[in-house]
């Protein structure tokens, strides 16, 4: 049975990074900042419509990985309970309960990344310093009630 993790996390806690390393060890990474950039989005947000179809086709891409028992992580931001909760439904009938990642990583932090990336490839999207603040202001912290979850604290010596 596939084992699926949700990299969780506002912009700037260092998801992608983490996510590397689960693909690094086997894992089978999806990203909606990789399709997005392959699509040639190079700004965020996208458009509604292409939000949605890269949505539509990462759950395609997830559903047909868990029916090959791949592992798989979703380096997603899973900003919303809704959103946990919608992936968990479409996972439930495979047998599968994901794991969620949340990477607690102060505000300070998270938005001086943001800040500094470069805009040069497929996981390195600036944001507006405004946007980066709203992105990490209305995200849902993720609670042991919602199923299987790891906290990585953020460390000075962290990514």
């Amino acid at each position: 049975m596939s084992h699926v993790v949700f990299m969780c996390g506002p912009a700037g806690a260092g998801k992608t990074h983490r996510a590397r390393q689960y693909e690094k060890s086997g894992y089978t990474r999806l990203s909606y900042d990789v399709e997005a950039w392959n699509r040639g989005a190079r700004e965020m947000p996208i458009s509604h419509e292409l939000h949605e179809l890269i949505t539509f086709e990462l759950k395609q891409r997830l559903l047909a990985l868990v029916k090959q028992d791949t592992d798989i992580v979703l380096d997603f931001s899973f900003w919303s309970k809704r959103m946990r909760d919608e992936y968990r439904e479409l996972l439930a009938p495979f047998g599968v309960m994901p794991e969620t990642i949340y990477l607690e990583t102060p505000r300070d932090v998270a938005l001086k990344r943001v800040r500094d990336r470069g805009n040069q490839d497929t996981d390195d999207f600036q944001l507006s310093p405004q946007l980066a603040e709203q992105y990490f202001d209305n995200f849902e912290v993720p609670s042991l009630a919602e199923g299987p979850l790891t906290v990585i604290t953020y460390t000075p010596s962290s990514r």
